[in-house]
């Protein structure tokens, strides 16, 4: 049964409300709202309105903040003191608990399984039920190792006598390949130059040199010659240096432990996702391994006793590599009373992910993977059957990667959380998510400078009436063009398997554009990036993670820096390297990056403003600087739009920049600033700022995924325009979307399906909007049917 918005107070006294009064943080201009609790408040407004500033920024921080003050003091001396949000008062605030895009970690051995204990509830399963038994639920880990040891201890029984004693730990991991599934090869040439001495600086492993700790400790291992040519070496003095196991060792008077450079590298280089690291440890890595499936555990990552231990014929590898569909299904016929609550909290756990829109996945499907909508969903999962209650739940965005079909379920989801008693905020676009809102608060008028004011806070009918941006837009729906272009070719994909594809043949047209639709896990991606992107001539750009660190932000990713480092230098007669943040110019604290990082191990790690840069990641002397009456931090905090005014005429004139800061306008990023972290952008910004360093290239067809993602609806037409510009100067482009104004608009359409998973993989339809509407033979058709009121 679908959940109904929950009816309104008569009248919130205030303790039925959360109040904010006089928020500043980052563009809002002293914002006052009262939010009521235990109802579903959705926030709007265009990208850089605000909208994220007041929930995130303001009401999610302070929330964590005043539970970080509820520890002791001695475990706040290991923690970051975080800055109270700029804002005069905030008032009737409960826990709020995060549910956002982040990706799910970069740990190689983090699973969909292991992140949301469906993989614990499995491993107790098989140690209760499994046949053969062969231990306790550690014996079922593929992150637990099997350990023996015996030795001689201390223990006191009247007097102190020695006992021997043995110790053994049974866990399930492959030992071939230490649980992770894959082995590798490595390039020995890729590690060092074998006609040179250690310290002639023989290794070219990133961070090994002799000048430091390292040398200190290869010096003192005595297992090779460090002056003498890695040639030279003999076999045993080889061995030493690229794969001695852990050896106690003395340097300078201290005991270290010494390891080969090789299982040194796996463990701190290979235990991450490759997309996570830097730049220049990725690329090492890239050149110096090769990956393969584990020949001894067939990529299950668990050894042999775990995968001989079975229920029902079925081990537990079988189960996690199942469709969770499946599985579920699997778990429904699984009746045995002695484990009868054990498998009650996971068939709620695994109908969660059928619920959710995630039953296409699998339990060992690694979480680095996931696209940030399903990481999102993912965590979602945790929180359902959570007893707790008057929690806040603060979501971003929490529609992203859905078709329409699925919009409606995560509606009820986030209803059935409200139900429960609990605070749920949302920010969001989509209007299917905006109607189900017990509360509304629109921010804007603008974005950026112009944004961060409350435009209006009501009912959803209030917003339809109300006449700001976002209530004009509510209702737009798309029409069906009158005529679509005519194909000037096509990509031929012949019997495309990849994942979950069943053979598929298609022909993509060319010289129009062309939309890829279907629900989640349908195969689209699949069938695009696997076959269709990587080609000659197509230019992929999707919502991954760009690659750079946290220094880096769009004026360092378009190139846009080195014209205006060059011009600054030139006006002030200095060197260029003095407005860099990350060369001489830097903050000497906080080393240009604004902010001090604090890791925090198991817990997620913060980041604290700077003290003496106050952020502005420049040292004091180079903020002397100017040009055009601007230094250096306030060009960066400049949005783009702003920008290309300043750099267009006068003294900070800069022909150079014209057409990158055109380029960020016209795909919807005028309102980002030029300093602005890669990090902080959403999905949908990043590929609009990669589409934006492709627009002047010369391949003929762009391949853009769910761009629409993050925009307002009065954006969506924006890109739509851009589309069409793109197709017009003789592109194709080939968009995979959910939007049905973006379906609308398309001159072609290929409809993947019917189902998810092994569900689909098909083409279930292939032709024109109009048809695809007309016919109705599918879900997006009955959808996009719908909304253009066929």
């Amino acid at each position: 049964m679908t959940a109904t918005p929950a009816p309104q107070p008569a009248r919130a006294d205030s303790h039925d409300l959360i109040r904010v009064h006089g928020a500043r943080e980052n563009n809002l201009q002293d914002v006052s709202v009262d939010l009521p609790k235990r109802r579903l408040t959705v926030f709007t407004g265009v990208s850089g309105s605000g909208k994220s500033s007041l929930v995130f920024g303001t009401v999610a921080a302070e929330s964590q903040r005043l539970i970080n003050e509820t520890y002791s003091a001695f475990v706040q001396g290991f923690m970051p003191t975080l800055a109270r949000p700029d804002v005069d008062v905030l008032e009737g605030l409960t826990t709020a608990i995060i549910v956002d895009q982040e990706r799910l970690g970069a740990n190689s051995r983090s699973t969909v399984g292991t992140v949301t204990d469906a993989n614990a509830m499995l491993r107790i399963l098989f140690s209760r039920l499994g046949d053969p038994h062969i231990g306790s639920p550690q014996a079922y880990s593929f992150n637990v190792p099997t350990v023996r040891a015996s030795g001689a201890i201390e223990v006191q029984q009247g007097h102190k006598r020695k006992e021997r004693v043995s110790f053994e730990q049974i866990g399930g991991m492959c030992a071939r390949c230490e649980g992770m599934g894959k082995v590798n090869d490595v390039d020995l040439t890729a590690l060092y130059d074998d006609a040179k001495s250690l310290d002639e600086g023989a290794l070219t492993v990133p961070g090994y040199t002799m000048d430091g700790w390292y040398g200190r400790i290869f010096r003192a291992s005595g297992l090779f010659p460090p002056d003498r040519p890695i040639r030279e070496f003999t076999e045993k003095q080889l061995h030493g240096l690229l794969y001695q196991e852990p050896t106690k060792i003395k340097v300078e008077g201290i005991n270290v432990t010494y390891e080969g450079i090789i299982p040194k590298i796996q463990k701190s280089f290979l235990a991450k996702d490759v997309d996570a690291m830097q730049p220049h440890i990725r690329a090492f890595v890239e050149r110096a391994f090769t990956f393969r499936t584990c020949p001894e555990c067939d990529g299950t990552r668990l050894n042999e006793g775990a995968r001989s231990s079975r229920i029902r014929g079925r081990s537990i590898a079988d189960l996690c590599a199942m469709q969770i569909t499946d599985l579920a299904a699997w778990v429904r016929d699984l009746d045995e009373p002695g484990v009868a609550p054990l498998l009650g909290a996971l068939r709620d756990t695994l109908d969660s992910f059928v619920e959710i829109g995630l039953g296409y996945l699998s339990l060992d499907r690694p979480s680095g993977t996931l696209s940030g909508g399903e990481a999102q969903r993912t965590k979602m999962i945790r929180h359902l059957g959570s007893s707790l209650t008057d929690v806040t739940y603060v979501f971003d965005e929490p529609t992203v990667g859905l078709h329409p079909h699925d919009i409606a379920r995560m509606n009820d989801l986030l209803l059935r959380l409200r139900d429960k008693g609990n605070t749920v905020l949302v920010v969001e676009h989509k209007p299917e998510a905006i109607a189900i809102a017990d509360h509304v608060v629109d921010l804007g008028p603008g974005a950026g400078t112009e944004g961060g004011h409350v435009v209006f806070e009501g009912t959803v009918e209030g917003l339809r009436a109300s006449g700001t941006l976002t209530g004009r837009h509510l209702d737009d729906r798309a029409t069906l063009k009158p005529s679509v272009r005519t194909p000037t070719g096509a990509l031929e994909v012949r019997g495309a398997t990849t994942h979950n594809l069943q053979g598929v043949d298609v022909d993509v047209p060319l010289g129009v554009l062309v939309v890829v639709t279907g629900v989640a896990g349908s195969g689209k991606s699949s069938l695009i990036h696997g076959s269709v992107a990587g080609r000659d001539g197509v230019v992929a750009i999707d919502q991954g993670a760009i690659r750079g660190s946290r220094r880096s932000n769009p004026a360092t990713y378009t190139g846009l820096l080195e014209p205006i480092r060059k011009a600054f230098a030139k006006a002030n007669g200095v060197k260029p390297a003095l407005f860099s943040a990350n060369s001489e110019g830097a903050c000497p604290v906080c080393n240009g990056a604004g902010v001090v990082y604090t890791d925090l191990g198991m817990m997620a790690g913060v980041s604290t403003t700077c003290e003496v840069c106050e952020g502005r990641r420049f040292q004091a002397e180079v903020l002397e600087y100017r040009l055009g009456g601007r230094d250096i931090s306030e060009v960066l905090a400049m949005p783009a739009t702003v920008a290309e005014e300043f750099f267009a005429a006068g003294e900070s004139r800069i022909p150079a920049t014209h057409a990158i800061l055109q380029r960020l306008v016209d795909v919807g990023l005028g309102y980002v600033t030029l300093g602005q972290p890669l990090t902080t952008l959403s999905g949908g910004e990043r590929q609009r700022l990669k589409l934006a360093t492709h627009l002047g290239d010369k391949g003929g067809v762009y391949v853009l995924d769910e761009p629409t993602t993050g925009l307002h609806l009065a954006d969506v037409e924006n890109l739509l325009g851009l589309l069409d510009r793109l197709v017009d100067a003789g592109k194709s482009v080939v968009v995979i979307e959910h939007h049905q104004a973006v379906m609308a608009h398309a001159d072609w359409i290929i409809d993947l399906g019917p189902g998810a998973g092994h569900g689909g993989g098909r083409v279930v339809f292939e032709g024109t909007p109009a048809d695809l509407a007309a016919a109705r033979s599918t879900l997006t058709g009955e959808h996009l049917a719908q909304y253009v009121g066929a």
